[in-house]
């Protein structure tokens, strides 16, 4: 008998708590009128900030990194991960994801791209053209630069003349002394 009465009330605790649901708390949608803000709920931020990667992430876009050999094992390395499944290895646009029904992309080794400026690689990787979307936020500037580079190396391996060989390279592919 004694315990009943602690026990009813902790019942009644408990029970009256399950409708505590954050579902039904009062707030805003984001994109509704706000009284207290005189506007929408989401609000802009104050003119004049800048985020704290901004700087670096906009002079490594503008800066295109010298070729080294490192830069090229770095594109080879990101190219067989973000690109290598639509365009495949060799850069052809025959990828896995192709050969699975997806459209092709054009090949590296098309005149038009051959002959367009390393920006364009760049800029396709971080805006998206056609069916492909864009990289910006999974792929960052420098290593875009570094898919860029390889690009360019693919290219080369398919077009290049024996003038484009050092001399010294050259005698081992010729076999002439």
């Amino acid at each position: 008998m004694r315990w009943t009465a602690p026990l009813l009330l902790l019942a009644t605790v408990s029970l009256a708590a399950c409708e505590q649901n954050m579902d039904v708390q009062p707030k805003y949608s984001e994109y509704s009128r706000a009284p207290a803000f005189r506007g929408t709920v989401l609000r802009s931020p104050p003119a004049g900030i800048v985020a704290r990667d901004d700087p670096a992430r906009e002079q490594a876009v503008a800066r295109k990194p010298a070729v080294t050999a490192a830069l090229l094992e770095r594109g080879h390395e990101r190219f067989g991960i973000f690109c290598q499944p639509c365009h495949g290895a060799g850069g052809d646009g025959n990828g896995i994801v192709v050969q699975r029904g997806m459209p092709q992309p054009t090949s590296y080794h098309d005149e038009r791209l051959r002959s367009a400026d390393d920006q364009h690689f760049f800029d396709v990787i971080s805006n998206g053209y056609g069916a492909m979307y864009s990289y910006a936020a999974r792929v960052p500037p420098a290593d875009r630069w570094a898919i860029v580079a390889y690009i360019r190396a693919l290219q080369l391996s398919r077009h290049a003349s024996l003038e484009d060989v050092p001399q010294d390279a050259r005698t081992q592919l010729t076999g002439t002394p």
